[in-house]
């Protein structure tokens, strides 16, 4: 029996399943041409542009601008480094602390019913940007996941990037200051 048209003719035969995601080509074409997104200056005006909702000593977290779902935060060493190992234990403190923050922000925020983190070290990982290590903190929900992308080249995010953005950069800000009052406690 014969597929009923959802596979490429090549050469009159059967070939390869093409599904298509046209909206990941803008991203392909900045990453080759932009200075890195984790060195940019955090400065006070340009952190809702740059969706950077926290910077620590040794870190940042900011929402991608390009997400798998909503509230996808990356979290990054303030110093460029791709390498894993390369990091002080103060940078890898901090990024840990802020990682574990990121999560109970997300959990208070979206209230998502699990969530993937991961860090993609070099391209056959699926790194996007290869030369800045990074983790991904992706918030999750049974079903979220549908065919919209499979049928008809889009991605359904229920949340607009910068309504994200003022969603959770107080909760940032609040659980920053909650951390510091604890410290001065002790």
């Amino acid at each position: 029996m014969r597929p009923r048209g959802d596979r490429q003719q090549r050469d009159g035969k059967e070939g390869v399943h093409v599904l298509w995601a046209p909206w990941r080509m803008q991203y392909i074409e900045e990453g080759n041409t932009r200075d890195c997104i984790f060195c940019s200056p955090a400065t006070q005006e340009a952190l809702r542009s740059q969706l950077i909702l926290y910077v620590s000593p040794h870190a940042r977290v900011m929402l991608n601008k390009y997400p798998y779902n909503n509230g996808h935060l990356l979290i990054a060493p303030r110093r460029h480094t791709a390498r894993l190992a390369d990091l002080s234990a103060d940078e890898y403190n901090d990024l840990m602390e802020l990682l574990r923050r990121a999560v109970a922000v997300l959990d208070v925020a979206l209230r998502p019913q699990g969530m993937n983190v991961g860090l993609n070290l070099g391209t056959c990982a699926g790194a996007g940007i290869t030369d800045h290590l990074h983790w991904h903190v992706v918030p999750r929900w049974t079903g979220d996941t549908n065919f919209m992308p499979v049928i008809s080249a889009v991605k359904v995010m229920p949340q607009h990037l910068l309504e994200s953005y003022d969603q959770l950069r107080p909760l940032f800000l609040a659980s920053a200051e909650a951390r510091s009052e604890g410290l001065h406690r002790k």
